[in-house]
């Protein structure tokens, strides 16, 4: 027994090798698509991104928010139209000029009147179905962020299962193996601070996200709501041909079509960012070496963890094998026992060459490693007995030889029972599935959901332009009349305007 548990020390060993991934540096910022590289970014004066995709890197958000310039420039353009006007109508009124009043034909007055309500109704549409958008928008982001990081949580739950065990183990070997109890503790200590950092990660970037995925829905909703009252007020104004409230309208509406085309770019930037995520998601299903998402799992390279774990199932393997072989032995030596068949103990393992991990294989009686103390109790000669006793009950074994087997056969046992959980981090199994869940059923829906957001708001954005150019059209050319209320005629131009 002695020469078999001194034969769990490379067992031991090589489970310290399942820290490879912990020892690798958190690196963002893997091979994505070359789209991403040729991006200009603002921060290095328009030149090329020349990097993947990388949530940690604010040359890469620059370069990913650019892609809404369409927008930006738009809304710029719009405010500099605005400020010229302004600036054009306040000196000509301060240098008392004056525009004849010129007679439009009744019909001319019609044509103005049904193209506001026209565009004002289209605007009101464009802005339901925008409200619509980014509602789904919303809740499929949400749903996305949830799988993501709800995948991370799951990786640090199963390493702190793992990093229990290998404490547990350490607590049972500590009497008779320092060596392996100082690998063990290094271990535990190495899992702890990957626990420690996914934790951080997802801690810090889920709240980002977060605050991201909510200030763009509360963003859009209140422009949206805001417009939506403003164009209903619109048609008041328009029926009761109020001037200065006209004028208040034009003003509201010119600041409310700048924001939706700064939105317009917000959400298209916003497409962007989730067309990167998805292709990134596909990627990592097939490398995740070479891919920034191996942030939130370092997984170790499938060489070395197919290596590895074929190397901790063959050391599992031969010892439970010479067990079996060392306990017949001791069995064939003691010729006072009447009944040397004892369970075979369960090997989890397969044999050569592949030494697969599979437990269906053992025997209908065989018994797992944890249960070798109990049978061989019968034949522990305890200090209470007398040696006349042990040799007449057949203990031959001596009381410190079932206390180093119950240790080392616990321990064991505590790996076998945790093997499943730490193939499955070795192999990012729980990462793999969540990503293979979001591109199968969440990647199409939310990447529609973001491109119909930025179609809806584009469209309005285009709509409100050509409303708020209608209404300063009407406002220019009623200077200097007077309208009865709910009429879209002139009866009369206001004398000495």
């Amino acid at each position: 027994m002695s020469r078999s548990s001194e034969n769990a020390i490379p067992f031991v060993l090589l489970l310290v090798s399942i820290s490879p991934f912990t020892e690798n540096s958190l690196v963002f910022g893997s091979s994505v698509s070359e789209q991403i590289a040729k991006r200009p970014d603002p921060f290095r004066k328009f030149r090329n991104y020349g990097g993947d995709y990388d949530i940690r890197n604010k040359h890469y958000w620059a370069s990913a928010a650019f892609t809404g310039i369409h927008g930006y420039a738009v809304a710029g353009i719009w405010v500099v139209c605005g400020v010229g006007f302004g600036v054009f109508i306040v000196v000509k009124n301060l240098s008392g000029s004056t525009s004849p009043v010129v007679d439009h034909p009744k019909s001319s007055n019609l044509i103005v009147f049904w193209l506001l309500v026209l565009f004002t109704i289209f605007a009101i549409a464009g802005s339901s179905v925008t409200i619509a958008a980014t509602e789904k928008c919303h809740e499929r982001a949400e749903n996305l962020e949830k799988t993501i990081f709800g995948a991370a949580d799951n990786v640090s739950r199963t390493i702190g299962k793992v990093k229990a065990t290998l404490q547990q183990m350490q607590t049972l070997l500590l009497p008779y193996d320092s060596k392996t109890c100082h690998l063990l503790n290094v271990t535990s200590h190495r899992l702890r601070v990957l626990s420690l950092n996914i934790q951080n990660f997802v801690r810090h970037n889920r709240k980002s996200l977060d605050r991201a995925i909510q200030t763009l829905y509360v963003v859009n909703l209140v422009v949206l709501s805001i417009n939506l009252v403003l164009l209903v007020a619109g048609l008041v104004l328009l029926t009761l041909q109020f001037r200065p409230g006209i004028i208040v309208l034009i003003f509201s509406c010119w600041i409310l079509t700048t924001l939706s085309w700064i939105l317009t770019g917000v959400d298209f930037f916003f497409h962007t960012f989730i067309g990167d995520t998805c292709a990134t998601l596909k990627n990592f299903e097939e490398d995740p070496q070479k891919n920034s998402l191996t942030e939130i799992l370092p997984c170790p390279k499938s060489t070395d963890y197919g290596k590895t774990l074929q190397q901790i199932n063959y050391s599992v393997h031969s010892f439970i094998s010479e067990i079996n072989s060392k306990v017949e032995e001791v069995l064939d030596l003691n010729e006072q026992n009447e009944d040397p068949q004892l369970p075979e103990i369960c090997d989890p393992f397969s044999s050569a060459p592949n030494y697969s991990y599979s437990p269906q294989n053992c025997g209908k009686n065989s018994i797992p490693i944890g249960d070798l103390p109990s049978v061989l109790s019968r034949f522990i000669c305890y200090a209470t007995n007398t040696s006349e006793s042990c040799q007449t009950d057949g203990r031959f074994l001596p009381e410190a030889i079932y206390t180093v087997s119950l240790a080392y056969s616990q321990s064991i046992q505590d790996f076998i029972n945790i093997y499943p959980d730490l193939s499955s981090l070795m192999k990012c199994s729980p990462v793999k599935q969540a990503f293979s869940e979001i591109i199968s059923k969440q990647c199409s829906p939310i990447e529609l959901s973001t491109k119909e957001l930025w179609a809806s708001m584009l469209s309005l954005s285009l709509v409100m332009l050509i409303l708020v150019l209608l209404w300063i059209h009407k406002a220019v050319r009623d200077k200097g009349r007077s309208f009865c209320r709910w009429s879209i005629f002139r009866p009369r131009p206001v004398q000495g305007s």
